[in-house]
């Protein structure tokens, strides 16, 4: 069976300023990420509570995708289509991980701009990101990956988490659920399977920001 593309390079995006205000401008995909246009996107992070362990569950990029293939990213992410709003590209959750979410649930944290040159060559991606939280604490083999976006979904424990991003392990042991065939196995996360996140320490914020709300505090990206 052949897998359809991880991305249609049609789809239209409407072109922002850095800070967000609409041009009225709308391109193609592969042009906004040839050309460096700002454009909006969408990650939403799901966490859970197992047996009293946190854990927060990752992404790995299907190889088809036309930005940091195969490495490790937020749950579910997705852009914003041209005319499409925030709340519409809730889709996604469903799209990706094959979940309905309760959308009472969803917790906005903070906008984040991200602007970098991927690995990828030609391709320049500035996006503003809206962060949200959204906790789920079914088991893992409850989801549905989708094979044509994602290659695996991966849990893993928040404390050795915060330890890996905060750069005081070099590797951490996850679980892995496999898009393709459903297996569940174990996998050893090195550095280089994680997506680049320039210098911001945004995984490791994420983290934080999951502990903080499950003492009780805030919803905040700080």
């Amino acid at each position: 069976m052949i897998t359809p593309p991880a991305q249609d390079p049609e789809e239209l995006f409407d072109v922002v300023t850095a800070d967000g205000k609409p041009t009225g401008i709308t391109k193609r995909r592969v042009d906004v990420h040839r050309d460096g246009d700002w454009h909006r996107s969408l990650h939403i992070w799901v966490y859970g509570v197992q047996n009293d362990d946190a854990f927060i569950l990752m992404n790995q990029r299907g190889l088809g995708k036309d930005t940091q293939p195969g490495l490790l990213d937020p749950t579910v992410g997705g852009h914003l289509g041209a005319g499409e709003t925030v709340e519409e590209a809730y889709r996604e959750m469903e799209e990706e991980i094959g979940i309905l979410p309760d959308v009472s649930r969803l917790h906005h944290i903070g906008t984040r701009p991200r602007a970098a040159e991927h690995t990828t060559p030609g391709v320049i991606d500035r996006e503003l990101q809206e962060v949200f939280l959204y906790r789920d604490d079914r088991p893992l083999t409850a989801y549905q990956p989708n094979p044509a976006e994602l290659e695996s979904l991966i849990q893993i424990s928040l404390t050795t988490a915060r330890r890996f991003f905060a750069n005081e392990a070099e590797t951490v042991t996850a679980i892995r659920l496999d898009a393709h065939d459903g297996s569940i196995s174990t996998i050893t996360v090195t550095r280089d399977l994680v997506a680049p996140i320039q210098n911001d320490r945004y995984f490791l914020r994420v983290v934080l920001a999951i502990e903080r709300v499950l003492r009780g505090d805030h919803y905040v990206l700080v």
